[in-house]
């Protein structure tokens, strides 16, 4: 009779909805602890005295003075935790939190009652927001890339001038800049070295301390960039009588 076959397409359709119903939240659930799990376990790459042992500093402090020896070039390494808080990266996982959590609990949230549904979105956009301050592998997910190159090389331009790097006889100043959460490693060098040494080879360097990063020895990755610093230098601005050490060789790094 026509009413079986409609009872056959209301039990599909149930079905459907229930299967939808649990799912998405457990999806969520799952996500979020894969990603918090994940976020956990790379603390240490962010964090200067976990992602650069004191072992590897003074392994980059022996590449440094290795290479300085060949050339008149100043070269500064220069390593921070991060180039900026990105407080809107906070409030970006706050709001992705609410509109996903609410997805996902779509049938589960108590609609009719509004301010209830309110009070549960706020906790869903703390929570996002927590997560993201306290961990910044989560908190890089919403970082843009755009944003992450920009405020990495503004941080790195005023490392140069802060650094005296601007003022060295020869014009021979060189910032190798690394800014872990924004994960963007930036060569910087004065006019005198600028206008001799081929753009590529700063590229190539860069590679080089990405590699090493990559890796997982942030360490390796600043001695082979220093080395290859030193060799491309030594080649265009060879040490010369009475040329004295204008930047202390030295490893700079901040927490924050």
């Amino acid at each position: 009779m026509p009413g079986g076959w409609t009872g056959v397409g209301e039990q599909a359709g149930t079905g459907a909805w229930y299967t939808l119903v649990v799912a998405l939240p457990l999806v969520f659930a799952a996500l979020l602890a894969f990603l918090v799990l994940r976020a956990l376990l790379h603390q240490g790459r962010y964090r200067v005295v976990r992602a650069f042992t004191e072992q590897e500093r003074n392994n980059v402090r022996e590449a440094l003075v290795a290479a300085e020896r060949k050339t008149v070039g100043e070269i500064l390494p220069v390593v921070v935790e991060r180039s900026d808080p990105h407080p809107g990266a906070d409030f970006l996982a706050a709001l992705g939190f609410v509109l996903v959590g609410s997805t996902a609990l779509l049938a589960w949230l108590p609609w009719q009652h509004p301010v209830e549904v309110l009070l549960g979105q706020i906790v869903l956009g703390c929570a996002g927001f927590a997560l993201s301050r306290l961990l910044p592998d989560f908190k890089r997910l919403f970082i843009f890339e755009n944003r992450a190159s920009r405020v990495a090389e503004e941080q790195a331009f005023q490392e140069f001038y802060a650094n005296g790097l601007h003022r060295t006889e020869a014009a021979t100043g060189v910032l190798l800049f690394v800014s872990l959460l924004e994960r963007r490693v930036v060569i910087l060098a004065d006019e005198g070295i600028d206008r001799t040494v081929e753009p590529g080879f700063w590229a190539d360097t860069d590679e080089a301390v990405l590699d090493g990063i990559r890796r997982g020895s942030l360490g390796d990755g600043l001695v082979e960039g220093i080395r290859r610093m030193g060799d491309r230098l030594a080649q265009h601005f060879p040490p010369r009588e009475g040329d004295r050490n204008e930047i202390p060789d030295r490893v700079i790094i901040r927490s924050e």
